[in-house]
C-alpha cells in the first residue's frame, strides 16, 4: 500500500497566548512519509528565519532524494538504509544552511532551532531529533515519550541531581544543550522503531508539553483518535488554557494500514547477507 493511503497526518501550530511572533515551523510531505517540526530561537525573529529554513532544507533534501531511491536502499559499506542516512544528513545539512546564515547576516547572529522528525517506511518509523522538542507514541492507551530531551534539566535528571517530579516546576526548562545552527556541525540523534496499525505519533514543540502533563496529553489522543484534526486543535487549546506562554506545534501522524516496502530479489538478498553478517 502507498504510503499516503497508509498514514493519517495532521498538523496545527500556534502562537500561543504570550509571543507576538511563532518562531516555530513544521512541513509535512504525506506523500513520502516525512513530517518535520522545528522551533526556533534567536532575537529579532532570528528564531523564526532558523526554524524556516531547518524544515524548508530537510523536507527539499530528503524528497530529492527518495523521488529517485528506494527509502530501503542500503549504502555498500555501512549497510545502513538510505531512510536513515537521510533523516541525519537533512538535519545536519540544515544545520550547515542555518550557520552560514548567522555567521553572514549579522541580524542573525547566533539564531538556531531544535528539530524532531520522523520518516516513515517499510511498517518503520526513525526518528531524528536535536534539543528539547519531543516524539511520543500512543499504542493502544499507554503514550511513551519516545525521544529523549537534550536540555540541561535532562542531564540534571540523569545525574540524579532533580527528581521528575520537581523537573515539573523546575526553572531551566527551556535551557537546551543541543541545537541546529549554533555550531557549525551538529550531532544528530536517530532512533529506528517497529510500527504497529493504529498507532499514533505526535510530534510537539515544548510549547505544548511545559504546558500540558502526558497524562492529560494522553487523555486527548486516546480519547480523540478517532479525529486527529480535533485532537490537535484539542492539545493546542489546553496549552492555551492553561498559560499559552510559548508558541505551540503539534504534528500527528495515525498508521491506519500496513505499508511495506516492496523489495526486489537483489533487496532480499541483501537484507539476507547483512543479517548474516550481523
Amino acid at each position: 500500500m502507498r504510503i499516503v493511503e497508509a498514514l493519517e497526518v495532521v498538523s496545527e501550530t500556534h502562537p500561543g497566548m504570550s509571543r507576538a511572533h511563532n518562531e516555530d515551523s513544521v512541513a509535512v510531505e504525506p506523500g513520502y512519509g516525512l513530517v518535520i517540526l522545528a522551533d526556533g530561537m534567536g532575537g529579532y525573529n532570528a528564531g523564526e528565519v532558523a526554524s524556516g529554513i531547518a524544515v524548508t532544507v530537510m523536507a527539499s533534501e530528503i524528497v530529492q532524494h527518495l523521488a529517485n531511491a528506494s527509502p530501503i536502499q542500503r549504502d555498500e559499506e555501512t549497510g545502513e538504509e538510505l531512510a536513515v542516512m537521510l533523516l541525519g544528513a537533512g538535519i545536519r545539512q540544515a544545520n550547515a544552511s542555518i550557520y552560514q546564515a548567522a555567521i553572514s547576516q549579522s541580524q542573525y547572529a547566533g539564531m538556531g532551532t531544535t528539530i524532531v522528525s520522523a520518516l516513515f517506511y517499510d511498517n518503520r518509523v526513525v526518528i531524528g531529533h536535536v534539543g528539547d522538542s519531543r516524539a511520543y507514541r500512543l499504542r493502544g492507551e499507554k503514550l511513551e515519550l519516545i525521544t529523549r530531551d537534550h536540555s540541561l534539566l535532562q542531564e540534571q535528571i540523569d545525574s540524579g541531581m532533580i527528581s521528575i517530579e520537581n523537573a515539573r516546576h523546575s526553572k531551566n526548562k527551556n535551557l537546551v544543550t543541543r541545537a541546529v545552527g549554533i555550531d557549525a556541525e551538529v550531532v544528530p540523534e536517530i532512533h529506528l522503531y517497529d510500527v504497529a496499525v493504529g498507532d499514533v505519533y505526535l510530534l510537539c514543540s515544548d510549547g505544548l508539553n511545559d504546558m500540558v502533563e502526558d497524562e492529560d496529553i494522553e487523555s486527548v489522543l486516546y480519547g480523540m483518535q478517532g479525529n486527529l484534526p480535533l485532537a490537535a486543535e484539542q492539545l493546542i487549546q489546553i496549552a492555551n488554557d492553561n498559560g499559552g506562554r510559548d508558541n505551540v506545534s503539534v504534528i500527528l501522524v495515525k498508521v491506519k494500514h500496513a505499508f511495506a516496502q516492496p523489495r526486489s530479489w537483489w533487496v532480499r538478498l541483501l537484507d539476507y547477507l547483512n543479517v548474516k553478517r550481523a
